[in-house]
């Protein structure tokens, strides 16, 4: 069943459509000058075909998110890593679920990479989700550019290869580009010719207007009638629109850009002394709030030697209430003290051996009794304080996080439950800085290490967002940090 959605009319009036399925095997370029129209053209053909076909749109400001309250599309924000992107885009294919993928507020670069992620996820879904979907791209000459810029070669070419896959190998997919451009001249050509269909609008470079007239068929001297075209007006080309070129006016629209075009506003009415007073005055402003005192490091109690052949506590019969309350207060003291080598300046440098002498003196100095943790007991203590949790949370989570720390040497545990709390609470990765200081270590590289020895073992997976942040998943325990900066100094 072929269906044609309308896009506008030509200037005799009468309805000019869009064949969808046409448009799914041919392809479509959009070009036209900032403030032709563009993103009005793109805006009735996703309105237009919304109830039609799966929509998937690349959006790098923000434009299109209104969508989602009127069409039901996802907004999925772009900031996360390159794993994440690549899973959510087999999810999209699979559940058929149109989608405006936002990335604003990122740079170009990281624009690049996370477009690259998306395209690439939906290019290699599994060959039974290869379900029908328009991949609308505006402004692509952001993702598949002519030239080497400012932006760095890798994610020039992840993004210019994903953007050749979209146009010349994603129709045996299902996948079917619309790409839309300010200008020709700055798209890649091997992107460009790939399309069949085009939409050509206002531009007034000779360069572009050449490009233009040629990709249309038309004579040099005709290049100049794209200098002439109105906001909302453009030229149709193709087999899923006209085999002749068509002036087109684009129809009206349902939803709205946040941007929106620009209208004069007059400034406000006041005197020159009164806006001198407002942009001058205060600026100092309110102070700022001062930050939460640090908790200073409590020193450790001086060891009296004179204590060091103090009778230990007799044991004596006691009814079980009166032992259970004994056993609890003997744990409570036990991990206070631990509490207190944690909470020493010296003591993230010192490996659980080399604290364990001074842990036994402590003991005796508060009276813990005989019945006081080995070597390997006071490691894992250790580990669970420095990771800042209660070693007797009865949390089910925290308790298997610490039974897949058994697995790891004594020195190690420390470090994965300091990683382990961050993904449970959902807080940033801890810096490379931070987790040294968690092994015993002064050495940020120590750090980076550790990473990688337990993400070689299955405890975790590192992974890094387009910022460079790190985020850390736990498969097993099915949490995951926030992205943190791993060069970040610790106080």
């Amino acid at each position: 069943m072929k269906i044609g959605i309308e896009l506008g009319s030509s200037n005799a009036g009468q309805p000019v459509r869009l064949d969808l399925e046409e448009l799914l095997s041919t392809r479509l370029l959009v070009q036209g000058n900032s403030g032709s129209g563009k993103s009005h053209l793109l805006r009735r053909l996703l309105e237009q075909s919304a109830g039609h076909v799966q929509q998937a749109i690349i959006d790098p400001e923000g434009d299109f998110v209104g969508l989602a309250e009127r069409y039901g599309h996802v907004v999925i924000d772009a900031e996360r890593t390159a794993g994440e992107i690549g899973r959510i885009a087999a999810r999209i294919r699979k559940h058929r679920a149109s989608v405006v993928f936002n990335l604003e507020g990122l740079d170009a670069d990281a624009q690049m990479r996370s477009a690259a992620a998306l395209l690439n996820g939906l290019f290699d879904a599994d060959r039974e989700y290869w379900f029908p979907m328009l991949v609308i791209v505006d402004e692509a000459q952001l993702f598949a550019p002519s030239g080497a810029g400012e932006i760095s070669d890798e994610a020039r070419r992840v993004s210019l290869s994903a953007m050749t896959n979209l146009m010349c190998r994603g129709r045996k997919r299902g996948l079917a580009g619309v790409i839309a451009t300010q200008r020709l001249a700055k798209l890649a050509k091997n992107v460009a010719a790939e399309a069949s269909n085009f939409l050509m609008g206002r531009t007034f470079l000779d360069i572009d207007m050449a490009r233009a007239a040629d990709l249309l068929g038309m004579e040099k001297r005709q290049a100049e009638s794209f200098r002439d075209l109105n906001t909302g007006s453009f030229v149709a080309l193709g087999p899923a629109l006209s085999r002749r070129p068509l002036p087109v006016k684009i129809g009206d629209v349902t939803t709205a850009s946040r941007n929106g075009r620009p209208s004069l506003l007059p400034p406000p009415e006041l005197g020159t002394a009164e806006i001198q007073d407002l942009i001058f005055d205060d600026l100092g402003g309110e102070p700022l709030p001062a930050p939460p005192p640090r908790p200073r490091p409590r020193a450790l109690d001086e060891v009296l030697e004179t204590l060091e052949d103090a009778p230990e506590m007799a044991a004596a019969p006691v009814d079980p209430e009166v032992a259970a309350a004994f056993e609890a207060e003997r744990e409570a003291l036990i991990e206070e003290i631990v509490r207190q080598f944690v909470s020493d300046g010296d003591a993230p440098f010192r490996s659980a051996a080399s604290l364990y002498p001074d842990f036994l003196v402590h003991c005796r100095v508060r009276r813990v009794g005989s019945k006081v943790p080995d070597l390997s007991d006071f490691t894992r203590r250790l580990a669970i304080a420095r990771a800042g949790l209660d070693a007797r949370s009865e949390d089910e989570g925290w308790q298997r996080a610490v039974e897949q720390a058994a697995g790891l040497p004594d020195e190690m545990q420390g470090v994965f439950l300091l990683l382990a709390r961050a993904g449970m609470e959902g807080a940033p990765s801890p810096a490379d800085e931070a987790l040294a200081r968690a092994y015993g270590s002064r050495s940020p590289s120590r750090g980076r290490w550790l990473l990688t020895y337990m993400e070689e073992r299955g405890h975790l997976v590192c992974e890094a967002d387009f910022r460079g942040r790190r985020v850390v998943r736990f498969p097993a325990l099915g949490w995951k940090t926030a992205p943190g900066d791993p060069k970040a100094l610790t106080a």
